[in-house]
């Protein structure tokens, strides 16, 4: 079977074309193609199919196995892949994932190769139940505290079509991502577990954000929390409804439109390299 390994902005996941390959087990593949020392090594697996509402549909599973509703990095490197290899001649594509309908606008440089992508990514969902979170209205949703370990956080709640919760910290060069993240993504808050956001505000157009990833762990760069982060800080009043959010992998340009409601996400998609997988 052949594959693609992606990425964008860091966050890598490998690629099958399901027009080509029925994938039978693909919990098992993602754990086993995912693993770093005997497989390909990646944040999970992303499979291309057909759909019968939009021009292409999305799976994605992380590199425990488990399904996550979508991924904005994710859909910026499929619309590289469906437009790069000729599976569509259009320039605005839209994608069927489990976390709703998403709008391509891909970017092509001189070589007609997709250098970048802008995704709608639709209107953030602020309803606890919708998130999910137990919590009894907006309001508290929106300034959630939380215990993990030796301190306490006040989280925003956001969903992007998968559940967020963002905090500011003073600095997150050294912060224990992983000692917090951990604790926080299986709070019994978090009926679907959560993704969790750590952030540094450098000034009102420019954050620093590194995430923990719920069925992954920290990675380098997670598009639908870059978009949740600017979401939360517009709501405490700390940024700029179109704000750089820098990430360990890259940058992303995230801006809230105010006449919409809707989130847009422009960032880069990257081939790593193509293979066989032979097991």
């Amino acid at each position: 079977m052949k594959f693609t390994k992606m990425n964008g902005c860091g966050n890598d996941y490998i690629y099958i074309n399901c027009f080509e390959y029925d994938i039978k087990d693909p919990v098992k593949l993602a754990i086993d193609m995912s693993e770093r020392h005997f497989g390909v090594g990646s944040d999970g697996i992303v499979l291309i199919m057909p759909s019968k509402t939009c021009d292409f549909r999305m799976r994605m599973f992380n590199n425990d196995g488990s399904e996550a509703e979508m991924c904005g990095n994710a859909t910026r490197c499929v619309a590289k892949y469906v437009y790069d290899k000729g599976l569509t001649d259009k320039k605005v594509v839209s994608l069927e994932t489990l976390g709703g309908v998403k709008i391509l606008n891909l970017h092509t440089n001189n070589d007609n190769k997709v250098e970048t992508v802008t995704v709608d990514m639709g209107e953030p969902i602020l309803d606890p139940a919708k998130i999910p979170v137990i919590a009894k209205d907006e309001k508290e949703a929106q300034k959630l505290s939380v215990k993990s370990k030796d301190r306490v956080f006040d989280f925003t709640c956001v969903s992007m079509g998968n559940p967020h919760a963002v905090t500011v910290v003073d600095s997150v060069s050294d912060f224990d991502i992983k000692g917090y993240g951990s604790e926080v993504e299986v709070n019994s808050l978090f009926p679907n577990k959560i993704n969790v956001e750590f952030v540094e505000i450098i000034d009102e157009n420019n954050v620093f954000m590194r995430v923990w990833e719920r069925g992954t762990g920290e990675t380098l760069a997670c598009g639908t929390g870059a978009c949740a982060t600017v979401v939360a800080l517009n709501i405490l009043g700390l940024c700029k409804r179109e704000t750089n959010v820098k990430l360990l992998g890259g940058t992303l340009n995230i801006k809230w439109d105010e006449k919409d409601n809707h989130v847009y996400m422009t960032g880069p998609a990257e081939i790593s390299f193509e293979g066989e997988w032979l097991k």
